[in-house]
């Protein structure tokens, strides 16, 4: 019998790619990285050229956010793999699955200085779930493997490997593919057994809901679970239309920013089912003294009064039997409060108020995904947007860079093929990566791009002007954005008016094409404080 021929872990590696069903890789290739993408030629897998490494991490973001199935990214050694950290410490902090894959130099110049070596695993350690340095092909399959099953079935986050040139050339054995990895997760449900008393004798509880239902895929089974027991619903930032906005039991975002009814109930509740969330300072703005049931998979996040490590599926499949008794009077209560922000949008003025394009934006893009940027407009979309279905409203809660908006179109329009995207981004934000207009011109992508141009960093001109003496630093001299766009050739638009923003994007989604719509607004028009400004908050700008 003759030997099984040996193979690449290049190779190898693609192959688990897509024995895991990865679609897109989103990438920037190097000198390092060259075995990998010479494997990849062969394959199923379409690789996305981004024209930049953060545009590849952000893309790769947006495409997990939108499907809830990892992102894969790759860059190469140096330069590339520093390019991404933005990306993964964006990705690290809404614990966002994503493959980081880099190429590092041989293995025989680790150490050594040598050109563009970087220690790249130190600077991913504090960003990363884990980070690998391959330097043992063998090893290196079960890593990839047990990677893989971490990023579906444990805790999610970025995890980032790590492979000199060398190690991705030399040869292992392909029965080392047919291997069954381990997950590594740790649980703990001991709590639970004192947990049934407290839940059943509720009199006000509230379901806080976190971007883990949808990791844990556990939509549908927290809906089951609410309308059972007729609790009603908050969710963070990230998680908002986890349950629609509509839904009798919704009362939306909690925390600052929140609904008045979110934040009242928060305030109120005897109980609250933290699921999936991370109970971030912003969050806590929305909670009161009521006793806070925590479930997470990651255990440094745990900080309720009882705290359980486990996935939240697996808990709201050890809970169903258990049932409230009553909580009619509490939901009646609730009714008193108003469940969306009372925005006044109705301005005829010009220039365009900001809140009212936004109004404008959200009445005329149908079903579109929305794409947030960072900024004074993310304010605005929050507070204006009902969110109907999961990953509908999506943009970086917890780091916020500028820049994040197109990149992660891309991956989003990748993800959800059937629906249009609408990119909601400020003339600051658009600029820190505009050259992912290739990609989405490239591959003509339904992106409709709304470009609020106020010609400034608007809300760091209003911090500065609270708080710091006047503005510095942020008056933008903006290029001709219509012409910036037909250079990518893509179709592109300028509007100033009232009513005008509302037909434009009406049209342009219509079209299934990459469209620009620049919107002139007021840029002396400020975003509400919200009810305490908390001093140790940092903002993007736009």
């Amino acid at each position: 019998m003759q030997n099984t021929a040996k193979i690449k872990l290049a190779d190898a590696l693609v192959k688990i790619l897509e024995k895991e069903e990865t679609k897109f890789i989103f990438g920037y290739p190097g000198e390092q990285i060259l075995p990998f993408y010479q494997a990849l030629q062969k394959s199923s897998i379409k690789h996305v050229l981004m024209r930049h490494e953060q545009g590849a991490v952000h893309a790769a973001d947006g495409y997990a956010r939108a499907s809830s199935q990892p992102g894969v990214c790759v860059a190469t050694a140096g330069p590339g793999a520093l390019n991404m950290v933005m990306g993964v410490a964006t990705a690290y902090k809404d614990s966002v699955p994503l493959l980081v894959i880099t190429g590092d130099v041989p293995s025989q110049f680790k150490g050594e200085n040598v050109f563009q070596e970087v220690d790249v695993n130190s600077v991913f350690h504090p960003i990363t779930l884990q980070t690998h340095f391959i330097d043992d092909p063998q090893k290196g399959i079960t890593i990839i493997k047990e990677a893989f099953l971490t990023l579906k079935k444990g805790k999610t986050g970025p995890i980032h490997l790590n492979f000199p040139k060398d190690i991705l050339q030399e040869e292992i054995d392909p029965s080392l593919l047919g291997e069954t990895a381990k997950l590594k997760r740790e649980t703990d449900w001991g709590p639970l057994n004192h947990l049934k008393e407290p839940i059943e004798n509720s009199e006000k509880p509230l379901i806080l809901a976190g971007a883990g239902v949808l990791w844990s895929h556990a939509v549908e089974d927290l809906e089951i679970f609410a309308e059972k027991n007729q609790i009603p619903v908050t969710t963070t930032y990230p998680a908002r239309g986890i349950i629609s906005e509509d839904h009798p039991l919704s009362l939306g975002l909690i925390g600052l920013r929140g609904t008045p009814a979110a934040n009242f109930a928060g305030e109120k509740a005897d109980l609250i089912l933290a699921l999936g969330c991370r109970l971030s300072e912003r969050t806590r703005k929305g909670i009161g003294k009521g006793t806070v049931i925590q479930v997470n998979l990651d255990e440094t996040v745990l900080k309720g009064d009882l705290n359980l490590q486990g996935d939240v599926k697996e808990f709201l499949e050890k809970v169903k039997g258990i049932t409230i008794k009553n909580t009619g009077k509490w939901l009646e209560e609730l009714q008193k409060h108003e469940r969306t922000h009372d925005v006044f949008t109705e301005f005829d003025d010009t220039p365009l108020k900001p809140q009212r394009a936004i109004q404008e934006i959200l009445d005329g893009m149908g079903d579109s995904i929305v794409v947030n940027d960072a900024g004074s407009h993310t304010t605005w979309v929050n507070l204006l947007m009902k969110v109907r279905e999961p990953s509908s409203l999506i943009f970086s809660g917890g780091f916020g860079p500028m820049g994040y908006g197109i990149p992660a179109a891309v991956g989003v329009s990748l993800a959800r093929p059937s629906r249009q995207v609408v990119v909601v981004v400020g003339d600051g934000g658009f600029q820190m990566n505009v050259q992912e207009l290739a990609a989405i011109a490239e591959m003509d992508l339904p992106i409709t791009i709304c470009l609020l141009n106020n010609q400034s960093l608007g809300i760091i001109r209003q911090w500065q002007e609270l708080y710091h003496n006047g503005p510095f630093q942020v008056e933008l001299e903006n290029p001709d954005f219509m012409k910036l766009a037909h250079a990518y050739h893509i179709k592109a638009r300028m509007e100033d008016s009232p009513g005008d923003v509302l037909v434009a994007v009406q049209e342009a989604v219509k079209l299934n094409k990459p469209v620009l719509i620049e919107i002139i607004v007021d840029k002396n028009e400020d975003i509400p404080l919200p009810g305490e400004l908390m001093e140790n908050f940092t903002f993007s700008g736009d």
